[in-house]
């Protein structure tokens, strides 16, 4: 069964989450609308979600997910949701993204907290925040508290998935369509107070390319973060706490899936009580193997972070730096055990140099916690390069 088949209770759930609606007893009624080869010139003519009396709302059969390790864009908070038509499915493929019908819609709206005690329609001053895995913040109930930035679809159309961006208007109340990206100046502030300028990117049609076409040779995009590795874990739809890849069965979005103990799981960066290579290994996953893996756009630098490369050469272990110009701060091997200042992957997750720093694209900011974690991971490694 399709989620617009479960009856108001489910539905109704599943937007308590969105927009505290628990409270207040809202529900969604408006209807997805699936363009086959044009781009509307605005977000809300797709009909996945919509921003009205102040807060941000998903449309009938759009269901919001999360990763067990998200990708790093400069703090950014994030917005994951599903659509797949009626009557249709997902059919589970190993270590690979569903293969999804013609008509699916996945959408990621990136948005920031705004700082405290700013002037109302000031903007431009953010709150550093991580991504907070397991929930969708019901701080989208009040727009006025957030920042919201831009809207990102995957469109599954009947030759292949094209890319479509929007970008917020300065009001909040829809985003429009951008082929050739934007830029948006702001100011990060931390916990303590400490403020941090930044450009904020938003990709042109060729930089999600840059990103989505995991085959160097076919150059077809393809989605990045609903592979099982990434979805395998427990999240709240509204009516309890669910494996996402039990919960998409159920609802009829995804078919032939195994159960979720049989299907390979990332970890959660952040869970120190996991073991650190499984946390460092899932963080370079999910931020740097759509480029390095054997197929990927990086495929010339013979590094690859897919988890099924072992800890060795392939991965980085004392391996010569090859195809990096002058990105590699004169250092050695892209991992040094025990040696993170000597290793070209910290240094360069370290930069914002645009000739040296990796990724090379989605971030204008140096990801503090996740470059310690980096660090710590090879300053644990044993052994040594020399001879």
């Amino acid at each position: 069964m399709h989620l617009n088949r479960l009856g108001g209770f489910l539905v109704a759930g599943l937007l308590c989450v969105l927009t505290a609606c628990g409270a207040q007893g809202k529900s969604a009624t408006a209807t997805v609308h699936f363009y086959p080869d044009t781009n509307p010139a605005l977000l809300s003519e797709w009909g996945v979600l919509s921003a009205s009396k102040g807060a941000l709302r998903l449309s009938t059969g759009v269901v919001p997910y999360d990763l067990n390790t998200p990708l790093f864009t400069d703090y950014a908070h994030k917005l994951r949701t599903i659509y797949v038509p009626e009557g249709e499915a997902a059919a589970f493929r190993d270590n690979d993204y569903p293969d999804f019908p013609v008509g699916t819609i996945i959408s990621k709206t990136f948005y920031y907290p705004r700082a405290s005690g700013e002037p109302a329609g000031d903007r431009s001053r953010i709150l550093k925040a991580n991504d907070t895995p397991g929930k969708v913040e019901p701080i989208l109930d009040d727009l006025a508290s957030v920042d919201l930035v831009e809207t990102r679809l995957l469109v599954r159309r009947e030759k292949a998935w094209e890319a479509i961006s929007y970008v917020w208007n300065d009001e909040q109340t829809d985003a429009k369509l951008t082929r050739i990206g934007a830029y948006r100046d702001m100011t990060i502030v931390d916990d303590q107070g400490q403020e941090t300028d930044f450009t904020y990117v938003v990709p042109n049609t060729n930089q999600c390319a840059g990103c989505h076409a995991l085959n160097n040779t076919t150059r077809v995009i393809a989605p990045l973060g609903v592979r099982p590795r990434h979805l395998n874990k427990r999240f709240e739809h509204g009516d309890g706490e669910t494996n996402q890849l039990e919960y998409l069965a159920m609802i009829g979005y995804l078919k032939n899936a195994p159960a979720p103990e049989n299907v390979p799981r990332n970890a959660d960066w952040k869970d120190e009580a996991l073991p650190l290579n499984d946390r460092a290994r899932a963080y370079l996953d999910i931020n740097c193997s759509h480029c390095h893996n054997r197929d990927g756009p990086a495929d010339t630098s013979g590094l690859y972070l897919t988890p099924d490369i072992p800890l060795g050469e392939a991965s980085g272990l004392c391996k010569l730096p090859i195809a990096a110009g002058g990105g590699t701060g004169n250092l050695p091997y892209d991992i040094v055990p025990g040696h993170p200042e000597d290793s070209v992957l910290a240094y360069r997750m370290g930069s914002t140099d645009p000739g040296a720093m990796m990724p090379e694209l989605g971030r204008s900011l140096r990801h503090d916690e996740g470059v310690a974690l980096i660090r710590e991971w090879i300053q644990n490694m044993d052994g040594s390069c020399a001879g």
